[in-house]
């Protein structure tokens, strides 16, 4: 009966997980298309003197004066690749990523969701030096966005197919993770960086001493924040070092452990004000002077073919190797054409690819790099969540009502 009750609770947990970043996701395109609108209306002079608006904070003699896109950019990112990272923690401790027999499917294609998009901007971008600077832009999955366009199912959809989504959209947002703090790091600063290995040694001392108040995490990190800024290292990366220090164990009166609690607690947050502040931030792209035949130049056509094509064929093909192979296995009554629509909503870029795109391109934005990249990023989403949804509309099951019940119910 323990166990029984257990389990529901994780059940109700995933539940309430997926239903949050579905909303998300469609709360993530209505910024984008205000974004849009802001960018390319006589509104543009306000979206750009709110982008660029000066916001500093000084305690004693540290000073942080940034404009608000970089507050935005460097700091809530940082909260939102905290709860990124506390996922993977948990996942890696006790959910999808803890059996290997399990991870085997989405870890495979999500290497090939990776490999196969950055393959194809490489071979659109090569004779350019600049440009390869945005070689990752198309390498991960937007799990809000993805999950959002999934939602529009409701209960048609198999758990197998969400639960496959998230799993392979996390491992994307961890190489994603591996991608920034390697190519993205600028000229380094010794002593910020040793004030960081302080803070980080700090932190896990706090564990191994069984401290479980989360506060006395979230002070420390606040200085990891801060020295990782200072230091030329991408300062979201200080979220995900963090979270991989907030202890999952339980107090000994039983109680909900610090990591799920912090991970409940910025939730909403990040799902409903960091990212949709985000994507209105990071979306807005002026389209004036900009024609459909640019959409061939090679940085967009590369961002827009690595996501919307390289995607579906990395993650379905690797997928279909896989499980040909004898290696893996679809469950019973989910379908290829099932899986094949889930492919294609993993060409869904947005949140983290326009992160990536802002970080290759940030020292030559006068070249348009950027705003290129960007809006190719923002056309394969729209390409990828308008063709994943046609394909799952033909191959998820139809809604139908048992005997004896008015309501419908979904075909499993």
């Amino acid at each position: 009966m323990g166990r029984g009750l257990v389990q529901t609770k994780k059940d109700h947990w995933l539940q309430e997980f997926l239903e949050l970043e579905a909303a998300s996701g469609i709360l993530l395109i209505v910024a984008m298309v205000l974004a849009l609108l802001f960018a390319n209306t006589p509104l543009s002079y306000a979206y750009t003197s709110l982008l660029e608006m000066p916001v500093g904070v000084q305690v004693g003699p540290l000073v942080l004066n940034k404009a608000f896109i970089l507050w935005v950019n460097d700091g809530l990112m940082a909260v939102f690749f905290l709860l990124i990272g506390l996922e993977v923690k948990r996942e890696i401790l006790q959910g999808q990523l803890s059996n290997p027999a399990t991870l085997i499917l989405p870890g495979v294609a999500a290497l090939g969701g990776m490999v196969v998009p950055v393959g194809i901007y490489i071979a659109l971008n090569s004779g350019d030096p600049v440009a390869m600077q945005g070689w990752a832009t198309p390498a991960a999955t937007d799990i809000a966005f993805a999950l959002g366009v999934l939602s529009l199912f409701g209960r048609r959809v198999p758990v197998f197919l969400k639960l496959f989504l998230m799993a392979l959209a996390i491992i994307d947002d961890l190489g994603a993770i591996i991608i920034i703090a390697i190519f993205h790091t600028t000229d380094l600063s010794l002593s910020s960086l040793l004030l960081a290995g302080v803070a980080i040694l700090v932190l896990v001392l706090l564990n191994l001493m069984g401290v479980l108040r989360v506060a006395a995490y979230m002070l420390v990190g606040l200085v990891l924040w801060i020295s990782v800024l200072k230091s030329g290292v991408h300062a979201t990366l200080a979220g995900v070092a963090l979270a991989f220090t907030i202890p999952l164990r339980t107090r000994k009166g039983g109680g909900e452990p610090p990591l799920l609690h912090l991970e409940h607690a910025l939730h909403p947050w990040v799902a409903f004000g960091i990212l949709p502040l985000f994507a209105f931030a990071n979306a807005g792209v002026s389209l004036h002077g900009f024609s459909a035949s640019q959409l061939l130049d090679p940085v967009p056509l590369g961002t827009a073919a690595g996501l919307f094509l390289g995607k579906q064929v990395g993650v379905f093909g690797f997928s279909w190797l896989l499980i040909k192979s004898g290696f893996a296995r679809l469950p019973k009554r989910i379908t290829w054409l099932q899986f094949y629509g889930v492919a294609v909503l993993t060409g869904i870029g947005f949140t983290m690819s326009l992160f990536i795109a802002t970080l290759a391109f940030v020292e030559h934005e006068g070249g348009g790099y950027a705003a290129s990249a960007q809006i190719g990023v923002l056309v394969s989403s729209l390409l990828s969540a308008s063709v994943g949804y046609a394909v799952l509309s033909r191959g998820l099951p139809a809604l139908r009502a048992p005997k004896g019940s008015p309501k419908a119910q979904a075909i499993r």
